[in-house]
């Protein structure tokens, strides 16, 4: 498997594969093109968005994240090309650099390849660099109850001691996100016109009992993320962008409520990212491969994992948890409304929250013995997810989305 920095990444919403790409896509043109035309002021750039990137580029802010980019050096035009599919991969960006007699003087294309990683055209995906030695949950069980040692201790053996700092960025890009969520307010963009809400579950929270005041401050965490998201502000794929409201809004609520040491979160952290790396390793957590159920089901599973190691839970509680959150989501398809993640993307971060702190309490009841395990649900979640058709994931074509 490799490092949890390829799992936790940190980048702007609302897609990882339709906003982080084509943005780091931009960077990589824009530092070519620099090196052999140091001005170019005098000249623009036209950039052509292809296949799915193009359907649904407008909503998932495509055009935003390239001009981010480009337009403080040099005119930009966008062009959009959804009927046309380049071979590689659906999600293609050709940027052309043209001078002031309309000649194109340096061109590439690029594929955003999913979780924000990019192919130029030309080469092969960069190698998968592998540095656990264990790539299931089972084994790494097994290594718990041999040594005596927890998950997020098996992630400093492979990452070494340096992990943490970069989980501390993650961590504390998770906090400004929510902190960010829940004072923001107004329409989010896209055109459905989707309030944000994470002010008013925050706000509404405060008038309830210490029980309903629990829950309603973990919608509003997650509201505010998957809203942030949503927005194209900066968050972290956890796994990815279309669920990165579910980790932050239940570590963050128990940072907070419970009183849990930042060191203690960012070991939580380390273990959330461990079962999600079994998953992305051994499955999937594509929305366009497996459906929701790799996005939030995963999300689910892996603040759970965090949740249950936060309360003492024994390395068989937390298994339990995880399997748990993805189990109970099976299924799940990836049917956003217009191709946007909002409707259902964002209730559903809120709800799976939630649900997320009950499986970790459903397994504190246990010993942690149960009839199936995590790395089967994992087999069974990838091969559900081959089996839904191919319009119930995020082609906006089917299921909910067919009803707007």
């Amino acid at each position: 498997m490799e490092s949890l920095k390829q799992l936790f990444k940190i980048g702007y919403g609302p897609s990882s594969s339709h906003t982080m790409g084509p943005r780091h896509a931009a960077e990589l043109f824009l530092a070519k093109v620099r090196e052999t035309h140091p001005i170019l002021s005098d000249k623009h750039f036209d950039v052509t968005l292809y296949g799915a990137l193009a359907a649904t580029g407008k909503g998932h802010m495509t055009d935003t994240a390239i001009e981010d980019i480009l337009t403080p050096v040099a005119t930009t035009k966008i062009l959009w090309e959804p009927d046309t599919f380049l071979p590689f991969h659906p999600n293609a960006v050709k940027f052309q650099l043209i001078d002031a007699d309309n000649n194109v003087i340096d061109q590439e294309t690029y594929y955003s390849v999913g979780g924000g990683d990019i192919v130029r055209q030309g080469e092969s995906r960069a190698p998968v660099v592998n540095i656990y030695d264990m790539s299931t949950i089972s084994d790494i069980l097994k290594w718990c109850d041999k040594t005596g040692l927890s998950y997020w201790e098996y992630v400093e053996r492979c990452e070494g001691k340096q992990i943490w700092d970069y989980l501390k960025q993650v961590w504390d890009v998770m906090k400004q996100a929510v902190e960010r969520g829940i004072e923001a307010e107004g329409v989010l963009p896209g055109g459905l016109g989707v309030r944000r809400k994470a002010v008013s579950y925050y706000v509404h929270a405060a008038g309830y009992n210490s029980s309903l005041k629990s829950r309603g401050l973990v919608y509003a965490y997650a509201l505010a993320v998957s809203e942030e998201n949503a927005s194209g502000g900066l968050i972290v794929t956890a796994p990815t962008c279309g669920s990165c409201g579910i980790l932050p809004a239940v570590l963050y609520h128990l940072h907070t409520s419970k009183g849990f040491s930042e060191q203690r979160i960012l070991r939580a952290l380390a273990t959330a990212g461990l079962f999600g790396n079994v998953v992305k390793h051994n499955a999937s957590v594509s929305g366009a491969e497996v459906g929701c159920q790799g996005e939030v089901g995963v999300a689910c599973a892996m603040a759970a994992a965090a949740a249950s190691q936060l309360f003492g839970g024994t390395p068989a509680q937390i298994e339990y948890s995880a399997e748990m959150g993805l189990e109970h989501h099976l299924g799940l398809t990836c049917d956003p409304v217009c191709g946007l993640v909002q409707i259902p993307c964002i209730e559903r971060n809120a709800y799976a929250a939630a649900r997320a702190l009950d499986a970790n309490l459903y397994a504190a009841f246990s010993d942690g013995r149960h009839s199936v395990n995590f790395d089967r649900i994992v087999e069974v979640m990838k091969q559900t997810g081959h089996d839904l058709p191919s319009i119930y994931k995020e082609t906006a074509r089917g299921g909910l989305a067919a009803i707007h």
